[in-house]
């Protein structure tokens, strides 16, 4: 029996920094709009979709930041949003910098249904870069300057989606995805769908080291693939492409099937609209199978994974 949901991958174009959020919100609508038109029923935005990848740009006062954050939704400016919603009978992912009103302050995503009701909300986990001005880098990465980590987990919900009573769905943002920690938590919540923005550099501007440009495009699709076939659970991945602030963001937005195949890809650095039927009953072979958690996880033997962060050295051989 098939239960597909059809679903579109929104990549954004950049987002400059003196583009109002205005500007973009009307870019996401006439793709929203698009969307519908292709008989999508989810239409999924990148990460920090709103603004420009601020975390590049290093304020020496962090409260200057706060004109990037959202402290509601909706918003007035991103009302717009959830009227498209409501009117083309849309559910969409967005996401966001958040600011609570007791001032912490998130990479966030929600998963909204037409009805403007906010399903599931999910927080960054695992934040890159650094906190302070680091003079050796060419682009600052200042994601642990601007945000605390998440403090939701990674929680899944089963919530109607289209025309589908329920679809277990769970997020992650950006580089959460390069941790099989993240999708595994997903999929001992039998996720179906995994929603996930990102805005990544097509260059690795760390000083540590040198990594060719085709092997990053490489690396998030593998880390991509490799989760949603070892979780059996489709994945949207969605980037902001193309060169903002003058910095190249690489784009190459993907939907993923539980076999780990891509099903459709991106292929511009701009707006661009992705879209692909995902028939959710695709998730039962692995999860019967091969990753029938149930029968065949041993989870004393992975103890390692939650009792220590950094690695640690093995012991040394000595000639008995």
């Amino acid at each position: 029996m098939s239960r597909t949901l059809t679903v579109a991958a929104a990549q954004l174009g950049p987002i400059q920094r003196a583009e109002g959020r205005n500007s973009a919100i009307a870019r996401m609508v006439r793709l929203m709009e698009r969307a519908q038109a292709r008989g999508a029923e989810l239409v999924v935005f990148p990460e920090l979709a709103l603004t420009t990848f601020f975390p590049r740009h290093y304020l020496e006062n962090r409260a200057e930041a706060d004109l990037w954050f959202e402290t509601s939704l909706p918003s007035n400016e991103t009302a717009p949003l959830f009227d498209a919603a409501r009117r083309l009978n849309l559910s969409f992912h967005l996401g966001y910098a958040e600011r609570t009103p007791d001032g912490h302050h998130y990479n966030t995503a929600v998963l909204v249904n037409p009805a403007g009701q906010i399903m599931l909300k999910y927080r960054k986990v695992h934040l890159p870069g650094h906190a302070e001005f680091d003079p050796k880098r060419a682009v600052q990465h200042l994601e642990k300057r601007y945000f605390e980590v998440g403090n939701l987990g990674f929680p899944v919900i089963r919530a109607p989606l289209g025309h589908l009573d329920g679809v277990n769905t769970g997020m992650m943002i950006c580089n959460d995805r390069r941790w099989p920690e993240s999708w595994r938590v997903l999929g001992l919540q039998s996720v179906e769908l995994v929603m996930l923005g990102y805005n990544t550099p097509s260059l690795n501007q760390a000083a540590s080291g040198f990594e060719a440009p085709h092997l990053r495009v490489f690396h998030s699709h593998l880390s991509i693939q490799a989760g949603a076939y070892q979780n059996a659970t489709f994945a949207v991945a969605v980037a902001k492409a193309g060169t903002e602030d003058g910095n190249e963001l690489f784009g190459h937005s993907i939907i993923v099937n539980p076999q780990g195949e891509i099903i459709a890809q991106a292929t511009t650095w701009d707006d661009e609209l992705i879209v692909a039927d995902c028939n959710l009953e695709q998730c039962q072979l692995g999860r019967t199978t091969i990753f029938a958690f149930d029968k065949h996880r041993r989870p004393e033997a992975y103890t390692a994974i939650t009792a220590q962060t950094g690695a640690a050295d093995p012991p040394v051989w000595t000639p008995g």
